[in-house]
């Protein structure tokens, strides 16, 4: 039942996403606010489609602590989840993307219309100086920049590997920095199509004020996510649930 579950919701979040990138190739006729209805659309949809076929429900703690206007995220990655489900957590958030997702047609099209910032990794400090600036605009904006310090997935449980860039980022834009924890690597691991029931939990965490130390503020921003992320994971590895930090089924998922 687990693997044809999977493969259910697999085929029908496809499905629903292609549906709306349809509509979202007809929102670029469009202001920007009817793109980001389409996808916030997609997000929660996808959502109801876990949830009904696959039993996986999410929980969010901590949604008080969002501070108004402009402010960065810093989110720990272990799925795909994540990056279409913290959206909607967020009054108007902006990612900041690889560049080559940009090159995509229609998602690309939808991110550049939703003005998600670019970034080439492989590009030097010149590359750095075009993403801080446009960064710098969107805090103007009142948005919020949702950035993932350890720059790809990590599986859960796995050690960290976090970039200085977000330090970087942070000192340059100096404004609030809200670190945010998960779990979600345990329900829906990285590199297969297996979906686990059970309930994936986003802990908003206390925000961090602008003007700390890059270096401070660097180690406190690992060490909250971590100490959190840990917390969840075990909470979920408690109700026998997901998978293991190595990747296999746990032997007591239904």
């Amino acid at each position: 039942m687990l693997f044809l579950r999977s493969l259910i919701f697999n085929i029908a979040f496809y499905v629903n996403l292609i549906l709306h990138l349809v509509a979202g190739l007809v929102a670029l006729l469009l202001p920007r606010s009817v793109t980001v209805r389409i996808v916030k659309s997609w997000v929660h949809t996808s959502l109801w489609l876990l949830r009904v076929i696959c039993d996986l429900k999410i929980e969010v703690r901590g949604r008080e602590k969002i501070p108004a206007g402009g402010i960065v995220v810093a989110a720990k990655h272990q799925s795909i989840w994540e990056t279409f489900m913290l959206p909607i957590l967020f009054d108007d958030p902006v990612f900041i993307v690889k560049r080559e997702l940009m090159w995509i047609p229609v998602f690309g099209w939808m991110a550049s219309k939703t003005r998600a910032i670019p970034v080439n990794r492989s590009g030097r400090a010149s590359a750095m100086v075009a993403m801080l600036k446009q960064a710098r605009q969107r805090i103007e904006e009142r948005r919020q920049i949702v950035i993932f310090p350890e720059g790809t997935r990590r599986a859960a449980g796995a050690e960290p590997a976090y970039k200085f860039g977000v330090a970087r980022m942070y000192a340059i834009l100096n404004t609030v920095c809200v670190p945010v924890a998960l779990n979600s690597g345990v329900f829906w691991p990285r590199r297969t199509f297996m979906r686990y029931p059970g309930t994936i939990v986003v802990d908003i965490l206390d925000p961090i004020p602008p003007g700390l130390d890059s270096r401070a503020f660097f180690d406190r921003l690992q060490s909250d996510i971590e100490s959190a992320t840990a917390r969840l994971v075990a909470e979920a590895k408690g109700q026998g649930a997901g998978v293991d930090t190595a990747g296999r089924a746990a032997s007591s998922t239904p």
